[in-house]
């Protein structure tokens, strides 16, 4: 078996998950913005489209799990609406 292509992310602020696999972002959204954290980025915009809704519920319900998060919202119709969410990470230690 083949293993995985390697995908190297821009760590900006901002993480389109139109390129990835349902399965893949139970770790990549945590291992994202932990990387955003150790660089100081705590506002970021993770846009999951809007579709159905299911890829933004469980973007929700991942981030509720985390404890570095402070909060989160929908963005407003200039941040892309209800295609993205944007998080308040609270800050953290950098390494």
């Amino acid at each position: 078996m083949d293993e995985p292509d390697v995908v190297i992310l821009p760590i900006d602020g901002t993480l389109d998950l139109h390129t990835f696999l349902p399965r893949e972002v139970g770790t990549l959204i945590p291992d994202y913005l932990e990387e955003c954290r150790k660089r100081r980025i705590l506002q970021v915009r993770i846009i999951h489209g809007k579709g159905q809704g299911i890829l933004q519920r469980r973007v929700h319900s991942i981030l509720k799990r985390l404890p570095y998060v402070g909060s989160f919202r929908l963005a407003d119709e200039s941040g892309g609406g209800w295609g993205a969410t944007l998080v308040r990470l609270l800050p953290g230690t950098t390494e």
